[in-house]
């Protein structure tokens, strides 16, 4: 998505991109059951939130029909659309026109409002304050917009997803949308905003047009990579560019086929008459017609990334000891074996799809990044000293393997 400084135009680019293998059922998560770290309180429930509705997002209201609220509504009913997405904020500026009066308007024509923010990283503290003001305002839930000036912010998405939760509380609805493909993000901070006690939604920007695939390559390619983050996956498509109506229905079929959940648009200022009126057909003919498959992606010695950090926040969380750093050495191998053996797993110390899916039945160890540890008396009474703060796992400092979403750069 979005900040504040615009570029004139998209451009469209076509390439070929690898995209994940998917074979083997869609991933069920069990629930939690670890005794060892404390039960995190249950948000809103799938189903039961603005995010259950198709959604389109506006980034200028100005420029979505003119700002006519009247027209807004209308268009929206008369596709289906039942949540809008407006930015409410750019780093620690509040945008003017995400307001009470506006949400009102909206409301009593029959719509949800999420506010989204646009996020940096470099003041934490001032872009939360932002977040929990569109909150109050009246949003009926929150998105974070994350990409490339978070990655390797550990520290900073922990402040800054702490003193959201701490002022709004743990059951207000919020989701991230950032890039769809982790595996090429190692060092964004996945595990932190889609943690423990943080977003309970995940909203990926499958712009596949802009990113050089098809319809179907982005979703054999997202869904696997976001499945072991353990949160519902609701698609964001995209309206701008050389899209057609055929690759825009099965956008939404493919939808279907993965789990079902609503998926939304980016964005309402370049959605064409022709598309909307196609937002508004029905799709149940025919669906589904494609199987879907994820393989949750394999893990290994050598491997480095925030699917590493999210897998050892979870073999701590199993009882395992050794530093979560995000690579995959000798100590996580070992974690890997031992967990398997007591899981009556195959013993391999690889994290494959059978191992992912009972270690998710693991509760995972929050870490507070950049926050100097408490100080806890040792086993001879002594006060032990307080450990020094880590910013970031080591596997914070990789790059990208590219920015999959660069043909939205408009910073």
């Amino acid at each position: 998505m979005c900040s504040k400084v615009v570029a004139p135009s998209l451009p469209r680019r076509r390439g070929v991109l690898a995209c994940c293998a998917a074979a083997v059922a869609l991933l069920l998560c069990a629930a939690p059951a670890s005794a060892q770290v404390s039960p995190e309180p249950p948000g809103e429930p799938v189903g039961n939130t603005a995010f259950d509705n198709p959604g389109m997002w506006i980034w200028y209201v100005s420029r979505s029909h003119g700002g006519d609220l009247t027209r807004i509504i209308r268009r929206a009913r008369r596709s289906g659309i039942g949540t809008v997405y407006i930015k409410s904020g750019d780093a620690g500026d509040p945008w003017t026109q995400f307001n009470r009066p506006l949400i009102r308007r909206l409301h009593r024509g029959g719509l949800k409002v999420c506010a989204w923010q646009f996020v940096y990283g470099e003041h934490p503290a001032a872009e939360a304050r932002v977040a929990i003001g569109s909150i109050k305002k009246g949003a009926d839930c929150f998105v974070i917009d994350a990409e490339t000036h978070y990655e390797g912010r550990y520290a900073a998405a922990d402040r800054y997803i702490r003193i959201i939760r701490n002022k709004v509380g743990l059951a207000y609805p919020i989701s991230l949308a950032s890039f769809p493909w982790v595996d090429y993000h190692p060092a964004f901070p996945y595990s932190v905003f889609m943690g423990p006690r943080a977003a309970q939604f995940n909203q990926p920007q499958m712009y596949w047009d802009a990113i050089g695939v098809t319809v179907r390559e982005v979703y054999e390619h997202t869904m696997p990579v976001n499945a072991i983050y353990e949160r519902p996956v609701y698609p964001i498509g995209q309206t701008y560019g050389a899209v057609s109506q055929r690759e825009i229905q099965q956008f939404r079929r493919y939808a279907v086929s993965f789990g079902g959940l609503p998926e939304s648009w980016w964005s309402w200022q370049e959605t064409s008459d022709t598309t909307w009126g196609s937002l508004a057909r029905e799709i149940t003919r025919g669906v589904p017609r494609y199987r879907a498959k994820v393989v949750l992606p394999t893990l290994r010695r050598g491997d480095r990334g925030d699917m590493v950090v999210w897998a050892q926040q979870h073999l701590r969380g199993a009882g395992k000891r050794f530093p979560v750093t995000g690579l995959f050495g000798p100590k996580t191998k070992r974690a890997v074996r031992s967990f398997q053996f007591n899981r009556g797993l195959r013993v391999t110390g690889v994290i494959d799809h059978r191992t992912w899916l009972r270690l998710l039945t693991v509760r995972p160890i929050r870490i507070a990044w950049g926050r100097r540890a408490r100080r806890r008396a040792d086993a001879d009474g002594r006060r032990a000293r307080a450990t020094l703060p880590l910013a970031a796992p080591l596997s914070a400092t990789l790059p990208a393997r590219r920015n999959e979403l660069e043909t939205l750069a408009r910073r």
